[in-house]
């Protein structure tokens, strides 16, 4: 069994700056981790293959310093990982990114299943795999919180979803792309031995020249149909606070009523 599990190197702080220039988040001096999102797809991918047999293979877009975030993968037992990483792919959008590694996932040959967080925490649209199975033309099953059953023989995958209503149970055929939630499981530590490993393993670094029948203008900010116009902070809001008192929780519920209705609010 072969599981892809894509993973995004997202700031380590809340307080992003961009180019105003080209409406892109500025890395540079600013620590970096794992999306946190991505963090229960590697080990979603390690417990199926764990249970079944195969390996996992951790791929990342992003800057040559993502290859941090990539041993992190390996030191917690991802088989092998990959760095899609060039000036070509910088600017990307969701659709460009989506682009790009479906190109590389198509290049590593056989893949039982796609694994990625639910979305990430810098751009929280939720929209990469998605993409990833809109390019490939395979089955997307997003917010899942349970894998049911994965049937590699009948080339079958049951999930659960957890959505706003309720949960839903789908069945899909494999090859899928599964987006995960946070519930799904429990990340594990890095091992010591596992961390040793990390220290050593080559990673590949790719280029759109290893990625085949790629068309370069569909690559970076170029290849990107959305681009950011404007990044602001929203003005503070303000506002005073009144308190409605009673000798009894009746008479203070009546003169809140009372005030509503003059207000005209209700």
């Amino acid at each position: 069994m072969h599981v892809v599990v894509c993973i995004k190197s997202v700031p380590e702080t809340t307080e992003v700056q961009f180019d105003p220039q080209t409406g892109t988040m500025l890395r540079e001096g600013v620590g970096a981790i794992i999306n946190p999102f991505d963090m229960y797809a590697i080990e979603e991918g390690l417990r199926l293959v764990a249970a079944r047999g195969g390996a996992v293979t951790a791929l990342c877009m992003g800057p040559p310093q993502a290859e941090r975030e990539l041993r992190e993968a390996l030191a917690m037992g991802c088989h092998q990982a990959i760095l899609l990483s060039a000036r070509a792919f910088a600017g990307a959008d969701t659709w460009a990114t989506a682009y790009a590694l479906s190109l590389a996932i198509g290049a590593l040959g056989e893949v039982d299943l796609v694994l990625c967080g639910k979305q990430a925490l810098d751009g929280d649209t939720g929209q990469v795999g998605p993409g990833i199975a809109n390019q490939l033309g395979l089955p997307q099953l997003t917010y899942v919180w349970r894998i049911r059953e994965l049937d590699l023989a009948a080339r079958r995958i049951v999930v659960e979803r957890l959505l706003e209503e309720g949960a839903e149970i789908v069945q899909a055929t494999l090859p899928a792309v599964v987006t995960v939630l946070k519930g799904i499981n429990t990340p594990r530590y890095p091992t010591r031995r596992g961390l040793r490993r990390a220290r050593s393993t080559e990673i590949p670094v790719w280029t759109p020249e290893d990625l085949p029948d790629a068309d370069p203008a569909l690559f970076g900010l170029d290849g990107s149909p959305t681009q950011v116009v404007r990044v602001f902070t929203p003005p503070r809001r303000s506002g005073q606070v009144r308190m409605f008192e009673g000798d009894s929780l009746e008479e203070a519920v009546a003169a809140l009523a009372e005030q509503l209705a003059a207000e005209k609010v209700v």
